[in-house]
């Protein structure tokens, strides 16, 4: 923190000029945040993939969001080695003794482009693309930011890719642990996918879609060219189900309370500490 006890927030826009509601689902709990807390916190915005834009190892808190396309397209970017940087930059900063740490929340891309660099399972394409919203449940170890969440949660689930681990091997050379899982599917012969992974002390990152809320997600799934590609891949049910789902206290509004505002509680908290 600065002397002035100014929050400083970087948050990471991985949507390569997209456009999403997942952007503005991030500011809006900052923002919610800062008004229900009174703290003063400040936050900027980084396009890292279509501008290279990236932020310095000097901030407080660091939110990296979600976006389109595969893991492994900044393979041979300038933006993926600055991002896989700035992650080495905060972790050797953490290991100092007598420092505030700094803490790091990965969605989506960003998490499985972490779950690359720290060899933490096989991420791979899935068979068909997940979109919705689906049950997800906390292992032994997950507790964390998921405080007040009953087991399983819901949350917004939209992706290609997965993270998964059918050996135990990978975990094995890692502190790394698994936090979530998706649900069980018995009729299905496939390993259930990683939804989150505690890295370091400090970061930490989620498959699913945390920032998401009610309102956004209503007002995605009514544009025209969306409600038709729901329909035509999983059918008129599956999309009807899932605007229902959006009125549901119980379920993505109550997960977009918890996780994200956790994870800035507990940072904060550790910067105030220090």
């Amino acid at each position: 923190m600065t002397e002035k006890n100014t929050v400083r927030v970087a948050v990471i826009d991985m949507n390569k000029g997209v456009a999403n509601q997942g952007m503005r689902g991030i500011l809006s709990i900052l923002e919610a945040y800062r008004k229900s807390t009174g703290i003063a916190l400040e936050y900027e915005v980084f396009d890292l993939r279509l501008k290279g834009e990236i932020p310095s190892p000097d901030y407080d808190i660091y939110i990296s969001s979600g976006g389109p396309g595969s893991p492994y397209d900044g393979e041979k970017e300038q933006w993926q080695q600055d991002f896989f940087a700035l992650l080495d930059a905060i972790e050797a900063h953490n290991r100092l003794e007598d420092v505030s740490k700094k803490h790091v929340f990965l969605i989506c891309h960003s998490f499985q482009m972490a779950c690359r660099k720290y060899k933490v399972g096989q991420v791979i394409r899935r068979r068909s693309t997940a979109f919705g919203i689906f049950p997800v449940f906390l292992t032994e170890e997950g507790e964390s930011v998921f405080k007040g969440l009953p087991n399983p949660f819901y949350t917004v689930d939209s992706r290609d890719w997965q993270v998964i681990n059918p050996e135990d091997l990978e975990f094995s050379n890692s502190e790394a642990q698994v936090l979530a899982l998706e649900k069980e599917r018995p009729h299905v012969d496939l390993e259930r996918c990683v939804m989150a992974v505690q890295f370091t002390e400090e970061i930490i990152g989620t498959q699913f879609h945390p920032e998401a809320d009610a309102e956004g997600m209503k007002m995605y799934l009514l544009m025209e060219d969306k409600k038709a590609a729901i329909i035509a891949n999983h059918g008129e049910q599956k999309y009807m189900d899932m605007l229902q789902s959006l009125d549901d206290p119980r379920k993505i509004q109550l997960t977009q309370q918890h996780i994200l505002p956790n994870f800035l509680k507990e940072a904060i908290l550790a910067l105030q500490e220090a």
